[in-house]
């Protein structure tokens, strides 16, 4: 067994388990190997839980009495459980005051307790709508972002186009002056049947007939 697989397999506390992926670590390949996935039960915050459970579980499957019906309105709910929250802990002030050690102390308290656990599902019922919610937001403002990088693309290529118009704009048309600069190639480059011909009849070279005709050109 390698050393990776020795360390993966000791229990080891948070802190411990975290400082083992220390650079050094990582680039050695002496990382601990990801735990594997859960496939059965499993406990967490001291309850115990399956994989195959719903997301949201139903009061009844953790033995807490409904105090609403199963086809309701969130909203309606929400807002008659804030209402009997407050009510009820207006009577446990009251017991506190007039006979803190009476057993409609515990049992007040009790029922302070159940319309909390009621509020609290309420509230994580609306989780998946939560999330669904939150990716929507995401998805609108990356649309957004990619819409203003296409606008400050589409502006710079407006702008760049702008600049070579003008560049070329600017280019001076060509004049009588400009023309006389201009080499004939052809009058200056032989003809085919001359290039044998490697001087003149006065005995000048034909590279030196040919830089005359250009110096008289300019």
């Amino acid at each position: 067994m390698s050393e990776t697989a020795q360390v993966s397999s000791l229990p080891l506390p948070p802190m411990q388990y975290v400082t083992l992926f220390s650079e050094e670590n990582t680039k050695r390949g002496r990382t601990p190997r990801p735990p594997p996935p859960i496939t059965d039960n499993y406990s967490m915050f001291g309850n115990p839980y399956n994989t195959d459970d719903a997301v949201i579980r139903p009061l009844e499957s953790q033995n807490i009495r409904r105090l609403y019906p199963n086809n309701y309105d969130h909203r309606r709910e929400l807002k008659k459980l804030n209402h009997s929250i407050t009510a009820s802990f207006l009577d446990l002030v009251d017991i506190c005051i007039r006979n803190p050690e009476s057993e409609a102390r515990a049992t007040k308290i009790d029922d302070l307790t159940l319309l909390f656990i009621h509020m609290h599902h309420l509230v994580n019922e609306f989780r998946p709508h939560q999330a669904r919610e939150t990716l929507r937001v995401m998805l609108e403002q990356q649309k957004r972002q990619r819409l203003e990088i296409a606008e400050r693309f589409r502006r710079h290529f407006d702008k760049a186009w702008e600049l070579v118009q003008q560049a070329i704009s600017t280019i001076p048309e060509p004049t009588e002056s400009n023309i006389k600069l201009l080499i004939d190639i052809e009058r200056v480059q032989p003809s085919e049947g001359n290039l044998n011909n490697q001087a003149c009849g006065n005995g000048c070279a034909e590279e030196d007939r040919v830089l005359c005709q250009i110096i008289d050109l300019l």
